[in-house]
C-alpha cells in the first residue's frame, strides 16, 4: 500500500494502476530520498516526469511545495495521479498533462522553470540522461534545482555530461534493481 508519508496529507492512501504498467517507488526509496531534500521543498515548483500514481509529487507537495507539474504518456495513469491529488486535497495546486517527457519540454522550452524535478521512467527504457539532456536544452530548470533520478541498469556516469552540469547531493543503490541520484543544478551563467 502506497501513502502520503508527511506534511498535510500524512498518512492518505494512494491507488496505482493495476498489472505492469507502472512501478510505483517503494516506500523505503520514497522516505529516503525525502530525508535528503527535506529542507528544500518549500515553496518548490515541483516537475514529476513519467508520474505514474503522481506520489512523488503529492508526497512533495504536502510537504510544502507550492505547485506540482505530473506529466505522464498514459492517460490511465494520469487518471490515477488525479484521483490520488483529489483523494490528498492537493489538487488545486496540480496541473496534469498527458504527454511525452521529451515533447513536454520542448514545448515548454523558455516558458516554465521548475525548482524540484522527479525523473523515474520505465528502468527498460534508459530514459534518465536523455530526460536531464532535454531539462538543461529547454531550460527548464531554475538555477540551484534539485533533480531526482531513479533508475535501472541504466548507467549514469556523473562525472560526464548532462550530469557535469550538476552537484551530487546523494547517490544511492537500493538492492539489486534501483540507484537514486539526486543532484543539485549549478547553472553557471
Amino acid at each position: 500500500m502506497m501513502r502520503i508519508i508527511t506534511g498535510k496529507a500524512k498518512g492518505r492512501k494512494l491507488i496505482t494502476l493495476e498489472g505492469e504498467a507502472t512501478r510505483p517507488t517503494s516506500e523505503r526509496i520514497k522516505g529516503a530520498i525525502f530525508s535528503a531534500i527535506q529542507f528544500d521543498i518549500e515553496d518548490r515548483t515541483v516537475l514529476d516526469l513519467f508520474a505514474g500514481s503522481g506520489q512523488m509529487g503529492l508526497e512533495a507537495l504536502s510537504r510544502g511545495a507550492s505547485k506540482a507539474t505530473f506529466i505522464d504518456l498514459s492517460r490511465d495513469a494520469m487518471d490515477i495521479v488525479k484521483k490520488n491529488a483529489e483523494s490528498t486535497k492537493l489538487y488545486d495546486q496540480s496541473k496534469f498533462v498527458v504527454s511525452d517527457a521529451a515533447n513536454y519540454l520542448r514545448k515548454m522550452a523558455g516558458r516554465a522553470k521548475f525548482d524540484l524535478v522527479f525523473i523515474d521512467p520505465p528502468y527498460a527504457m534508459n530514459l534518465c540522461k536523455k530526460t536531464v539532456e532535454a531539462l538543461l536544452r529547454y531550460e527548464a530548470l531554475s538555477n540551484g534545482a534539485i533533480v531526482v533520478l531513479e533508475s535501472g541498469e541504466e548507467e549514469i556516469n556523473l562525472g560526464d555530461a548532462p550530469y557535469s552540469n550538476f552537484e551530487v547531493i546523494k547517490s544511492e543503490r537500493y538492492g539489486t534493481k534501483t540507484s537514486v541520484n539526486i543532484l543539485l543544478y549549478k547553472n553557471e551563467e
